[in-house]
C-alpha cells in the first residue's frame, strides 16, 4: 500500500528490521527498565526518516498494549523503539510485560501517513468522506481527542458505528455533534 503522500512502502528487509528493533526494545526494557539506544547511522535511509508509528502488542490473540504517535517527530526506527517500549511497559490498561512474555508477543507496527484534515458540513457529509478499511481517524473537540487505526475497521466495519465508538473513545457521547468538531484521516502501512 502506498500512502496519500506517495511515500513508497518499506522494503521487506526494512520491515523485518523494524520488527526486530521493536522486539529488542521490549527485551531490553524487561531487563533494564528503559529502551535501548539506537544507532541511526547504521540503519537504511528510510528508517532514519521522521515518521509516526503505533506499536500494538498481542498475546494469545488478545491485546496486550498499544501506544503510538500521530505526528512524525523522530526517525522511524527511533519511534518504533520508543513506542514498542511504551506499549510493553506504559500502557495504563495493562501490567508491564514480564521478561518471560517477551518472546511470545505478536508485534504489529503501523507506520502512519501524515494527517490530512477532512472538511465537512455535517455528520452525514463526514460519513460520506470516510473510507472504510483505509482511513484511520483522529477526532478532536476541545480537550477531547481520540484515534482509531485503520485496523479497527476489522471489528467496526460500519462507518456510523466506527464514528460513534471513536467519539466515545474521545470521551464524548456517541451521538455528539458540534460545529467545533475536527477530524483528520491517515493511512497506515502495517508490519506484522
Amino acid at each position: 500500500m502506498s500512502f496519500m503522500n506517495n511515500t513508497p512502502p518499506l522494503a521487506p528487509q526494512e520491515r523485518k528490521l523494524l520488527l526486530q528493533l521493536a522486539r529488542e526494545s521490549i527485551r531490553h526494557g524487561s531487563r533494564h527498565g528503559r529502551p535501548p539506544a539506537v544507532r541511526l547511522e547504521e540503519l537504511p535511509p528510510p528508517l532514519r526518516q521522521p515518521r509516526a508509528t503505533f506499536v500494538t502488542l498481542e498475546e494469545h490473540g488478545q491485546l496486550r498494549g498499544c501506544i503510538g504517535s500521530l505526528e512524525a517527530r523522530r526517525p522511524l526506527a527511533e519511534d518504533v523503539i520508543h513506542n514498542a517500549f511504551a506499549a510493553a511497559f506504559s500502557d495504563p490498561r495493562f501490567p508491564p510485560v514480564s521478561e518471560e512474555e517477551v518472546e511470545g508477543l505478536d508485534i504489529h507496527i503501523s507506520v502512519l501517513s501524515p494527517l490530512e484534515e477532512i472538511h465537512f458540513e455535517n455528520e452525514q457529509d463526514l460519513l460520506t468522506k470516510i473510507r472504510p478499511g483505509i482511513d484511520g481517524l483522529v477526532l478532536e473537540d476541545g480537550p477531547h481527542r481520540g484515534t482509531f487505526l485503520p485496523a479497527v475497521w476489522e471489528s467496526l466495519a460500519d462507518k456510523r458505528a466506527f464514528l460513534q465508538h471513536l467519539k466515545m473513545k474521545a470521551g464524548l457521547p456517541p451521538d455528539y455533534w458540534s460545529e467545533n468538531l475536527r477530524v483528520w484521516r491517515y493511512t497506515a502501512e502495517v508490519i506484522e
